[in-house]
């Protein structure tokens, strides 16, 4: 055999001592009815598949190379990427109890519950694939890493972190116990190199990750993790468009939308919760029966006329309903114009970021001929995707024009329609430098609304699988909210009030609850007491990265920061480091997000709560630092509830932390030196 390297892979084997050594006979058997990954596009040359080959074979050792290079070739000519199917576990993967894991430490151990949450199969969208949600967001590239990283983690010690890159476990390096014991990132590639078609080849050969958000750094809790923010989305675009009162809810109205895939699933919860009636569009009926099962739609219809007059006869008894249409959003659309339907609130949640992957299908085909396109005809399907984007943009701009309230839904949904060729949806017709016509759900809702305050997604995971710890901690949440404060924090406690009743656990024992950085740091501090005291196991906190200082994305998380500055990543990288520096249990950042490659930046945390001194001195630090480095951005960019929220954070934390603020400059006397531009 001609060898690559000077070196003896027997000697190579010799200096580890953490290796995958245990490799399975055959491949195990795929389940039938669990959803599978289309083939993913890989124009790679003879070199790269090469590559490729060399690339997987790297975990394994050199007397299996020869069985598995033939195995791992099938893989990536058949389904474009290697997954090394055969180091699967058997059967479902589930997140257990924290006390069914081997483990050094209590993180490392934390640590494997939040990976196999991930790929359980009532969470993950393609969990063969290792793909949680929104088409492409992986936990792993394969499942070699999967293996090795568990092995890395029964070994952790608490003076030790474990880095990971893209996947990738690098290695366990001495640290200290108030260190992070993971750092991860996903999908940071360099500025030149930092577009689809070089992050595609990339994947393909086995070097980067997409790790989405909360899917790469193990914090995904379902559904359920973004129906908080979907539900105040909703909430609060009703009291903003529609003239709703502040103690009202979406009673009577309509909202219209598409997508019951990972984070899109969670829409039809949320209308509901928030009172009002939704009709949600998939084409992928396996993905209607994973909702209609687990009670997050209420109905389902297969024709257009049948889910308007459900609709409306829902209206007519004030009975709030969640109802999936099995079909497409454009054909949805189509009918209520021709019929002058009126609709409330309408907006998009189809994975455009992967838009020409199979995150959007065309008018015209079923879901099973979209998935036959993507694998034997991508020019064809790339045409008709194109197509079908700018009919569905016309029917948006005509029900736009009759009164109804479109917003983007922070799924690249506007420059997908942009890059098909309607550069009119700009909103300087050029180019999409300074947005499109019509708003980000950020933009408009929730970044005024709730980032700007210092609101967002914080998460908790009650790591025992206990259902009455989980009770426990939602009690004791809602008992810290003072719901007088701000109608935000009424809107919080009436969240976290009804939490139980509305059944929203999918997977582990987890809650969502949207909070600002004083009601973030009470909960955490109040949890870690109890912890402490016996009332509860351990927890595991964290927050999407979609939050208020995790990610910089100028047409989602950022789109409401008006000074310039949403084209920087400062924000997320500064969050990032700052958590490392104040000894969060695992911090991450990545590529990418629910906009695709290239178009943000963003970091995630957990933090495993032990009931410790060290976990509160570490929570005293970081979660005001988490959520107010955002706020200070916000308010440095001219954010006026951002300015409010750093003015009050300055008086209270007075000799401890301050903000830079900004002073107002006079719009006549800018006007007066440079002119109108228009």
């Amino acid at each position: 055999m001609v060898r690559e390297l000077n070196f003896l892979n027997d000697e190579i084997e010799n200096c580890m001592s953490i290796k995958i050594t245990n490799i399975p006979k055959e491949i195990p058997k795929f389940k039938e009815g669990i959803r599978r990954a289309p083939k993913r596009e890989s124009k790679l040359s003879k070199s790269d598949i090469k590559l490729a080959l060399k690339n997987a074979l790297r975990y394994i050792p050199e007397e299996h190379h020869e069985e598995l290079a033939h195995e791992f070739l099938d893989e990536l000519m058949n389904t474009g990427r290697i997954y090394g199917y055969r180091f699967r576990p058997e059967g479902n993967i589930k997140g257990k109890t924290i006390n069914d894991y081997e483990g050094k430490c209590i993180e490392a151990r934390a640590f494997q519950v939040m990976i196999d949450n991930n790929l359980d199969f009532d969470i993950a969208l393609y969990p063969y694939e290792l793909v949680t949600y929104g088409e492409t967001g992986q936990v792993f590239q394969n499942w070699m890493q999967y293996v090795l990283v568990k092995e890395y983690l029964k070994m952790l010690t608490e003076d030790q972190t474990l880095v990971i890159q893209s996947g990738h476990p690098l290695g366990i390096f001495r640290s200290k116990p108030d260190a992070p014991r993971v750092i991860l990132t996903n999908g940071l590639m360099v500025g030149m190199f930092d577009n689809q078609e070089d992050y595609k080849r990339a994947s393909a050969i086995g070097v980067s990750n997409y790790g989405q958000m909360t899917a790469g750094g193990w914090m995904y809790i379902g559904p359920q993790g973004i129906v908080h923010g979907t539900y105040s989305t909703l909430l609060n675009a009703g009291r903003l468009m529609l003239n709703i009162d502040k103690d009202s809810d979406l009673r009577g109205k309509l909202f219209v939308t598409s997508g019951l895939g990972g984070m899109s699933g969670a829409q039809g919860k949320a209308v509901e919760i928030a009172g009002g009636v939704g009709i949600i569009a998939e084409v992928d009926y396996s993905r209607i029966e994973t909702r209609y099962t687990q009670g997050w739609v209420s109905k389902v219809v297969n024709t257009c006329k049948e889910a308007f007059e459900v609709a409306y006869e829902c209206i007519g008894n004030n009975s709030p309903c969640a109802i999936a249409y099995h079909g497409n959003i454009v054909d949805l659309l189509e009918y209520a114009v021709k019929n002058n339907i009126h609709i409330d609130l309408l907006s998009d949640q189809t994975s455009c970021h992967a838009v020409y992957d199979g995150g959007y299908c065309p008018q015209g085909i079923t879901f099973e001929e979209r998935t036959r396109l993507l694998s034997e005809d991508k020019e064809e399907f790339i045409k008709l995707v194109d197509k079908t984007l700018r009919k569905h943009f016309g029917l948006i701009k005509e029900l736009h024009s009759r009164g109804v309230y479109f917003f983007d839904y922070g799924n690249s949904f506007m420059k997908a329609i942009y890059d098909a060729g309607c550069i009119e949806i700009s909103k300087n017709g050029v180019d999409e430098k300074e947005g499109f016509i019509f708003p980000s759900y950020v933009e408009d809702i929730l970044g005024p609304q709730l980032f700007d305050y210092g609101y967002g997604p914080f998460r908790w995971v009650c790591l025992s699988g206990k259902e009455e710890d989980l009770e426990k901690t939602d009690k004791a949440a809602m008992e810290i909210i003072n719901p007088n404060r701000r109608y935000q924090d009424r809107d919080n406690w009436i969240w976290i009030r009804d939490a139980k009743k509305n059944k929203l656990v999918v997977g582990t024992q987890a809650r969502i609850l949207y909070q600002d950085a004083l009601g973030r740091t009470n909960i955490a501090l109040k949890f870690n007491d109890m912890v402490r005291r016996g009332e509860i196991g351990p927890v595991m906190l964290g927050r999407d990265h979609h939050d208020v200082s995790g990610t910089d994305s100028p047409f989602r998380e950022t789109s409401n920061i008006k000074d310039g500055s949403n084209i920087m990543a400062d924000m997320a990288t500064h969050c990032f480091a700052g958590n490392c520096a104040r000894g969060m249990s695992l911090v991450a950042l990545h590529n990418g997000g629910g906009v695709g490659i290239g178009k943000s930046i963003n970091g995630g945390f957990g933090m495993v709560l032990d009931g410790s001194q060290r976990v509160d001195d570490i929570l005293r630090t970081s979660m005001p630092w988490d959520v107010m480095n955002g706020v200070a951005r916000r308010a440095w960019a001219r954010n006026e509830n951002s300015i409010t929220t750093a003015m009050e954070y300055n008086k209270m934390c007075q000799g401890k932390d301050h903000i830079t603020l900004p002073y107002i400059v006079d719009e006549s006397l800018i006007e007066k030196l440079v002119g109108d531009e228009n």
